[in-house]
């Protein structure tokens, strides 16, 4: 999949984690007006819902959205009756706000609505099968976006480089370690020192952990010129069992660096 943009690689990624407990219910009665495309909503379980992308309406029809995306690109999104049309809640809580899973809390789960619910001006995340040479989206699910989590999501890929980096690591070079993500799908590097804490899902790691072929997730701050990482999540393992450590231009083990106690 081509992402259209950063915001969508998190939108339709957070999407996935919002729509779990809807998707694990009976789906509801087709609503009039989401439109009799046949096979391009396609089933839950034979589609990647991690592929899609976001954007605003600039044309609602029977059967599919027509959306710019924040890099000015042009898709095409076709629902049908199997399509999971739904609205995200106002005011979900984000990671770290005591109401997530496992925080003794419940997420609100998505408001199921009408595909004409949707206008132009709004905002949406689709997920489904995409055909990035058609620029088109044949939809397992469609989200209106809270507005104010459109707002947030534009800040946060403003602040991308700045404040914190996402991708999948190409080398580790000592304390050096280079991603391949962002809007520009370029390669970007930050830098662990000793107050660097890294973690996987719940459980502390250290550098020595991180593979080439994780995905991670940084949050940190420029310094002298470069970004120094204050926390690095990592995501999950490396596909295909990773590589070795010294990937593209590593020169041997990375030092580890311990979280601090």
């Amino acid at each position: 999949m081509k992402a259209s943009s950063l915001a969508a690689i998190l939108l339709v990624g957070a999407s996935v984690a919002v729509f779990a407990p809807a998707f694990s219910q009976e789906p509801p009665e087709p609503q009039s007006g989401q439109g009799q495309r046949g096979g391009r909503g396609g089933g839950m379980m034979g589609m990647g819902m991690g592929r899609g992308t976001v954007g605003t309406i600039t044309e609602a029809a029977a059967d599919h959205y027509t959306i710019k995306t924040e890099l000015g690109e042009i898709y095409t999104v076709h629902f049908s009756v199997n399509t999971r049309i739904v609205k995200q809640p106002a005011g979900q809580p984000r990671r770290g706000q005591g109401q997530g899973q496992g925080d003794g809390g419940e997420r609100t789960p998505p408001q199921a609505i009408k595909a004409t619910d949707i206008k132009v001006g709004d905002i949406i995340a689709a997920s489904g099968e995409v055909d990035g040479n058609a620029k088109s989206v044949g939809a397992v699910f469609v989200m209106l976006i809270d507005p104010e989590r459109a707002k947030e999501m534009r800040a946060m890929e403003a602040n991308y480089g700045k404040t914190w980096l996402m991708g999948r690591v190409t080398a580790i070079n000592e304390v050096k370690v280079s991603l391949a993500g962002g809007p520009d799908h370029a390669v970007h590097t930050f830098v662990a020192d000793e107050n660097t804490t890294f973690r996987k899902r719940r459980d502390p790691v250290t550098l020595a952990d991180v593979q080439v072929g994780d995905m991670v997730r940084v949050e940190g701050a420029i310094k002298d010129g470069a970004f120094v990482a204050t926390t690095v999540a990592v995501m999950g393992p490396p596909p295909n069992g990773g590589q070795n450590r010294g990937g593209e231009g590593g020169q041997g083990p990375a030092a580890a660096v311990p979280p601090p106690q």
